[in-house]
């Protein structure tokens, strides 16, 4: 598991994303940067900081997170970054594209074992589910996080506690899209 300091300039964005976390209203924010500058990264500290937050209310359960991609590349490389950033943790991450579902990790591996591997190692536990099962889970709060295409956006896709939604590239998306 590879580990590294964020920059200031990802401090920052974290920092001012969780700060609006607390606000009543919904934030609204375009985060710029270079390919490779480090928005992935602060994208999951911030999907982290809402995946282990209880619901309002609540002194169980978890926020949930939908992570929009414009392609089904990018989509999967998007879901193995938060594998590699949270193998360790007890955090169900899932994917889902026109061409299937996936789940990290499988219902067969406990997080101590996890806690023991690497992160290349712990892609081994993804697994590949249907459709339904993954809608039943998110809909009932079993997944934290959803990273995926337009797939998201379906009305069959139902979360329990959505409350964080981040667009990768949103310009690739039409004006319908993104206010869903």
């Amino acid at each position: 598991f590879k580990t590294f300091a964020p920059t200031a300039a990802q401090m920052r964005a974290i920092e001012t994303i969780t700060e609006d976390f607390e606000r009543e209203k919904p934030m609204l924010r375009l985060l710029e940067g270079d390919v490779g500058s480090g928005k992935t990264l602060v994208a999951a500290a911030t999907a982290y900081a809402a995946a282990t937050t209880n619901p309002r209310g609540q002194s169980f359960g978890n926020l949930q997170i939908a992570y929009m991609a414009p392609t089904e590349i990018l989509a999967q490389q998007h879901f193995d970054s938060f594998i590699s950033y949270f193998s360790h943790l007890p955090i169900n991450i899932a994917l889902i594209t026109g061409s299937g579902c996936k789940k990290f990790p499988s219902k067969t591996q406990n997080y101590v074992e996890r806690t023991r591997n690497d992160a290349e190692e712990a892609r081994s536990y993804v697994t590949d589910i249907s459709r339904a099962q993954l809608l039943k889970w998110v809909a009932n709060g079993e997944i934290a996080i959803v990273i995926g295409t337009h797939a998201l956006i379906q009305k069959t896709v139902k979360f329990k506690d959505l409350s964080y939604v981040i667009i990768d590239e949103q310009h690739r998306f039409g004006t319908m899209q993104r206010g869903t």
